[in-house]
């Protein structure tokens, strides 16, 4: 009898331990891009921020494959992540891109691959300087000048200096209102450059005109997109009647000539 009871003991035990076993052998969910679906847009999307039934599963690096402990019929949301101000520790939801979201049968140790597709949110407003028609800004006519030779998308805007110009800048007309109280607004640009460069901010009171820097863009050989955040200093700026965005650069006499690439200049709220 005691012998029995032993054997039922073991069977039991055996079998839990296989269900519990069972239940740990996770799925996996493979991501390689995220693709923005809005034409001649250009992105740098660089993470995945993972939801399952709106639970966070972590924020993955692209490309990325990682374990998912859920199984069976699951709701899948996935939301485009950015690098705030090209900066790896400052890594976000973009908030102007909408979720891709899906449902998806996870089953243990089997992958599943999804390549997200996102837009922008419907209820957004952009102001946009891109080159091809007519120019939306004040520029140095010694330094500045408009190309269409291996951009990214025909025209383009470059600054250039050489021989003794030690400084240039470029700044846009005023911008349209912006929202305050915290509420975000990011500049996107596409450039490229053999020489840091500055972006910032006039922010123009009735009585003064208050200078921003906000971000030194280091060189890059190639066309790199940057998302620049402007919400603290539009917020900030409590009783502005306008803004505008500069690009600063001066001379590095290392180099015969210093030059900046951009193109795509967007203000997105």
């Amino acid at each position: 009898m005691k012998k029995i009871t032993y054997l039922i003991a073991l069977l039991i035990i055996s079998a839990c331990q296989k269900e519990e076993n069972s239940n740990t052998i996770p799925a996996y969910l493979k991501i390689d891009t995220i693709t923005l679906d809005e034409n001649n847009t250009t992105t740098n999307i660089t993470d995945a921020w993972v939801y399952i039934n709106d639970q966070s599963q972590g924020v993955y690096e692209l490309p990325a494959e990682f374990p998912i402990l859920e199984d069976g019929v699951q709701f899948l949301r996935i939301k485009a992540g950015i690098k705030s101000n090209g900066i790896a520790s400052s890594r976000i939801a973009y908030p102007f891109y909408a979720s891709d979201t899906s449902t998806v049968i996870f089953t243990p140790n089997q992958t599943i691959t999804v390549n997200p597709t996102v837009s922008y949110l419907d209820s957004l407003d952009f102001w946009l300087e891109d080159f091809e028609e007519g120019l939306s800004l004040d520029t140095d006519s010694l330094s500045f000048s408009i190309d269409n030779f291996n951009g990214i998308d025909n025209k383009y805007g470059k600054i250039t200096l050489q021989d003794s110009m030690f400084l240039s800048e470029i700044t846009t007309f005023e911008l349209p209102p912006l929202p305050q109280s915290n509420a975000p607004v990011f500049l996107e640009l596409d450039y490229k450059c053999n020489t840091e460069f500055l972006i910032g901010m006039y922010v123009n009171f009735p009585q003064s005109v208050l200078q921003k820097d906000l971000l030194w863009i280091n060189p890059k050989d190639d066309w790199n997109k940057i998302y620049i955040n402007l919400t603290s200093t539009i917020s900030e700026g409590v009783g502005a009647e306008s803004f505008k965005i500069f690009i600063g650069m001066k001379r590095d006499f290392s180099l015969d000539e210093n030059e900046v690439y951009f193109d795509n200049l967007k203000v997105v709220h």
